[in-house]
């Protein structure tokens, strides 16, 4: 049985149970050990008593910090603060520890904890996280199954760039990389995907409403606290829709998500709020209850340029807004997230719609506080000769990209979608400021540890 079931308020005491969990600490008194065990189920503790003379207790010396050991006993009401304790009629060492285990009773720094990233899990703020991460990971799909999207696994390897960056790592074979692409294993040159979302366009112009939620990569060579080389995306796409269903989809998800986790964590998110940001809760509450501003780019840029407030980066119109600038947006200015739709078309990737105005595309982007953007989207460019010409100007080769014009061919509407940085999210709704700290096994310029 779990310590998290066992610690429920409903569960009654006077049962025999059986738990089996990693030692947090040990206290010794004449007659009795006090054990602290945590399974990973909850942030809490079980505490456990073990009498001198219960079967096993001789092997309590070796019941150290990090060890693992299995408990029979009986569940009665705590002395202490909890509700509640096992007295102890038989425990079993499972696994002791060598006398260099690096996690103590004390708070670790997560530089240190990183680089143990196969024990970071054990201690409170990563046993979070991760819950956080897993019970995160659940609602994404629950939301998107409720409101009858189909989950599409789209491809890690591609031949597609969709955002034009070209910061790409490329997958080979060849030893000799000067060799034609054609000799490589897939006979073209072939890379990690930055993006789903070409792919699950096509799925899009068939199923309707679909999602993809998988890993994503970037050879982007940059050590930022914001940035890494592997992490996860969720891209919903959604046929027969324009930029004001993209909008409403964004925010319903955000809020759906928030919801979900100010439910279902609060024990951990009451941790989060005491010890990582204070007023955590209050702010993910806000959000849900909170009617998001839409604003057009030009208005975003000319309440930044007559704010008289002091930028490090310059506001430029035509500019990318910077983490700064749309922080001011949501904190200061509106103090509630923020939409920004209608961005200058020199600035966006070539599948964007373009607007009649022929200076901007129907794109937008989520912004919230403490973050700024956590979500980007668009509506897609669904005319076939658009595209085409657009396609032309980037230097798009019409053969690879020949099946994704097919698309506009052959019965083409419209669509749009977006995507959604999934550590981005943990780092909002935890308050933990890098994404290193949120994802298992970080991949970071010149790291690549486990």
């Amino acid at each position: 049985m779990s310590i998290q079931t066992l610690l429920q308020e409903n569960q009654p005491l006077g049962v025999q149970v059986e738990v089996s969990a990693w030692v947090r600490t040990r206290r010794d008194a004449k007659s009795f050990s006090f054990l602290e065990l945590n399974d990973g189920s909850c942030l809490s503790s079980l505490q456990v008593v073990v009498d001198q003379g219960v079967p096993g207790s001789e092997q309590l010396s070796q019941m150290l910090t990090g060890a693992s050991v299995q408990v029979k006993g009986t569940l009665v009401e705590s002395q202490g603060k909890q509700r509640c304790e096992l007295q102890a009629s038989e425990i079993v060492l499972l696994g002791g520890v060598a006398d260099d285990y690096p996690l103590q009773k004390k708070r670790h720094g997560v530089e240190f904890l990183r680089e143990i990233a196969h024990l970071r899990p054990r201690t409170n703020l990563f046993g979070a996280v991760f819950r956080t991460r897993s019970r995160l990971s659940f609602a994404v799909h629950q939301f998107f199954q409720e409101q009858g999207f189909h989950y599409v696994h789209t491809p890690i390897i591609t031949a597609s760039d969709c955002e034009g960056a070209g910061e790409m790592f490329r997958v080979t074979t060849l030893d000799d990389l000067s060799k034609p692409s054609s000799e490589d294993f897939f006979a073209k040159e072939s890379y990690l995907t930055v993006s789903g979302q070409l792919e699950g366009e096509t799925y899009a112009s068939a199923l309707g409403r679909i999602y993809t939620f998988g890993p994503t990569f970037r050879a982007e060579n940059s050590n930022t606290s914001r940035h890494a080389s592997e992490f996860w995306m969720i891209e919903p796409e959604v046929a027969f829709c324009d930029l004001n269903g993209d909008m409403n989809l964004a925010e319903d998800f955000v809020k759906y998500l928030l919801r979900d986790v100010l439910e279902n964590q609060k024990e951990d998110l009451a941790f989060f709020n005491q010890f990582v940001e204070k007023g955590l809760t209050d702010k993910l509450k806000h959000i849900v209850e909170s009617e998001f501003v839409r604003v057009s780019y030009a208005e975003a840029v000319e309440i930044l340029i007559s704010s008289g407030q002091k930028f490090e980066y310059s506001v430029q119109d035509g500019a990318n807004l910077q983490s700064e600038h749309e922080r001011y947006l949501t904190e200061q200015h509106f103090k509630s997230p923020v939409i920004v739709y209608d961005y200058p078309k020199e600035i966006k990737p070539f599948y964007m719609r373009r607007n009649e105005d022929g200076k901007t595309v129907a794109a937008m982007d989520l912004l919230v506080p403490g973050i700024g953007e956590l979500i980007g989207g668009s509506q897609r460019e669904e005319r076939y000769e658009v595209l085409k010409e657009l396609m032309d100007k980037e230097g798009l080769s019409q053969e690879d990209y020949g099946w994704y014009l097919d698309l506009r061919k052959y019965g083409s509407v419209p669509h749009a979608g977006f995507g959604l940085g999934f550590e981005r999210l943990l780092m909002f709704v935890t308050g933990v400021s890098n994404i290193r700290d949120v994802i298992p096994f970080p991949r970071t310029p010149n790291s690549c540890k486990f």
